[in-house]
């Protein structure tokens, strides 16, 4: 009985030829449908744009009618817009707005910014696209530099993880690319 316990003792201590590994961390592969645009056109506000079909307009809770945000309930995140009328103000605005993206310092790995210039839809900014754990993965605005201002910001309504955020983070920005390719100012209008 004893030779047995031994021979059973022996033989599991070398019938392991593999050792033993954790398994790495791993995150959903998520596909997307092909982005398809219509336009947005709000009978009361200086601007149209053109969105992704998936998303939807959802009314902004701060009560100015032409502050929206674009709703992706698939992907679990938003596009915040905010509009603003240039009133002798387009220094601060501008201040404003390129201080946003570097309210996410903390938690970026980098800030990458890009300046946008469509002179056809006579519209002008700047695209931040934020990489790492922070809150916001991507910011905006446009400006025609006399009379309008909008800026947008995406914001996931999940804890920031860069890792498992990335699929959804980049089919919005290139939503956020065609939204600032596409938008247009109403002449004759401001807010």
């Amino acid at each position: 009985m004893k030779k047995l316990i031994f021979l059973i003792f022996l033989g599991s201590l070398f019938s392991c030829r593999y050792e033993v590994q954790p398994k790495p961390n791993a995150y959903l592969a998520l596909d997307y449908p092909d982005a398809e645009y219509g336009a947005y056109l709000e009978e009361n506000c200086p601007y149209s744009f053109e969105k992704n079909t998936i998303a939807t307009i959802v009314p902004s809770r701060a009560g100015n009618a032409c502050w929206v945000n674009i709703r992706y309930s698939d992907l679990k995140g938003t596009i915040f817009l905010t509009y603003q009328p240039v009133l002798n103000n387009l220094d601060s605005l501008l201040t404003d707005a390129q201080k946003l993206p570097l309210q996410h310092t903390i938690k970026a790995d980098a800030i990458k910014s890009s300046v946008y210039i469509n002179d056809f839809h006579n519209t002008y900014g700047m695209f931040y696209q934020v990489e790492g754990n922070a809150a916001s993965q991507a910011q905006f605005y446009l400006t025609d530099s006399t009379r309008h201002f909008l800026t947008g910001s995406v914001y996931f309504e999940v804890q920031p993880n860069f890792d498992s955020i990335l699929p959804a983070a980049a089919y919005l920005k290139e939503d956020i690319k065609h939204l600032m390719e596409t938008v247009e100012w109403k002449e004759g209008m401001q807010d």
